[in-house]
């Protein structure tokens, strides 16, 4: 799937799957550094927010932004998934009060090279957002075309809304 950075082109190894499709058997590290498989993650309705580097302002405003929408969907599991570190992770969380938002690393791609999303020219995922049911079948999806632009979060809240 081709997307862009500051309008420059970039590839990702793959295209990613379409919703009614399953989302593929992943595994992440979460914040301990252990790691976590996707059936574990999956267990109710779940938006995943794939953000290429939490440490950049896009990504950044993206996270904060879900992590103050949580509370309000007690019936949703809010994750954010990130190729920076547990520790890069931590430090960020620390520095900027997110508390309720899950993030997890795809420091070794599972995630990224099994949905396609893996750019490897930048060692980073594409910025999209998923919403899975707890079976795991993809019910909502945004590819986000410019890594520097931010998701529709209305549309995204949205959906989760009508659930």
């Amino acid at each position: 799937m081709q997307i862009t950075r500051h309008d420059e082109p970039l590839q990702t190894i793959g295209d990613p799957q379409k919703v009614g499709e399953k989302l593929p058997e992943f595994t992440l590290t979460d914040a301990v550094g252990q790691t976590v498989a996707s059936k574990d993650l999956l267990n109710k309705p779940t938006l995943i927010s794939v953000v290429p580097d939490i440490n950049t302002r896009v990504c950044s405003i993206s996270t904060k932004r879900f992590n103050q929408e949580v509370d309000q969907y007690p019936e949703i599991n809010f994750l954010t998934i990130s190729t920076n570190t547990p520790e890069q992770q931590k430090d960020w969380c620390a520095a900027e009060g997110v508390a309720n938002m899950q993030l997890f690393s795809d420091q070794e791609l599972d995630f990224g090279k099994k949905t396609g999303l893996y750019i490897s020219e930048a060692g980073v995922d594409s910025r999209s957002i998923w919403v899975v049911d707890q079976a795991g079948t993809i019910v909502y999806q945004e590819l986000v075309p410019e890594m520097t632009h931010e998701p529709n979060y209305a549309a995204a809240l949205g959906f989760i809304s009508a659930l």
